[in-house]
């Protein structure tokens, strides 16, 4: 997997919080999932420091579980489109939806077992004014319509999968990383998977009860607490 210009060390200095190890992500997604609420999705390029604070994901179940999940890209095994799946935890899964737009997940677990983590929110928390342009969104814009839902953020950190897939988020030289910046552990909410036709019903989509950027925030109060 291809890696794109490394941070400088001076940026890197500049970027909040900790890197979070690879360990964290050699694990099953339903178990990577509830732990990234919380934490900082940072985004390094062209001279800039964009980050999301991630307040909504999904977690997508491996073809090795039994039974498999249908709902998964890695489903039917490995393909040129999500060969990043099945390789080391830790990096970027982005791919394009309806021609248009692009999603982004984490892959997880140890190699060749293809679990991942979709983010679906992003609380916007630095490089604001940059992440609003990038959504082409007036200054009043609300927090969630910069980055509440998995191809707003895309477009909030100008993430694609020409420049974005296969990065390694756990390498403190990628210009795209997860981090760590002691934010205090979340109400995490455990709810269905949204927006999907396949196994409807799996509890495995995570969110911060009570944050405004999540899907649907007044419905979510109907569920229960992890």
């Amino acid at each position: 997997m291809e890696q794109k210009a490394e941070v400088s060390a001076r940026r890197r200095s500049d970027l909040p919080g900790q890197l979070i190890p690879r360990a964290f992500f050699e694990r099953p997604p339903e178990k990577v999932a509830p732990g990234l609420l919380g934490k900082l999705l940072v985004s390094v390029d062209s001279g800039r420091v964009l980050a999301g604070r991630i307040v909504e994901v999904e977690a997508y179940l491996g073809p090795h579980n039994d039974p498999p999940d249908p709902a998964a890209h890695s489903y039917r095994g490995p393909t040129p489109r999500n060969l990043v799946l099945f390789g080391p935890a830790g990096h970027s899964y982005v791919y394009a939806i309806y021609g248009l737009y692009f999603c982004m997940n984490i892959s997880c677990e140890k190699e060749g077992l293809a679990g991942c983590v979709l983010l679906r929110a992003l609380e916007p928390v630095l490089g604001i004014a940059e992440m609003r342009q990038n959504r082409g969104l007036d200054e009043d814009a609300s927090p969630r319509m910069i980055s509440g839902g998995p191809s707003r953020l895309c477009l909030a950190l100008g993430l694609t999968r020409p420049g974005h897939n296969g990065l390694d988020v756990t390498n403190s030289e990628s210009i795209l990383q997860v981090r760590d910046d002691g934010f205090p552990k979340a109400d995490v909410v455990i709810t269905p998977r949204i927006g999907i036709k396949h196994a409807v019903d799996l509890p495995l989509r995570f969110a911060v009860r009570g944050n405004s950027c999540v899907s649907g925030p007044r419905k979510l109060e109907q569920w229960q607490s992890k």
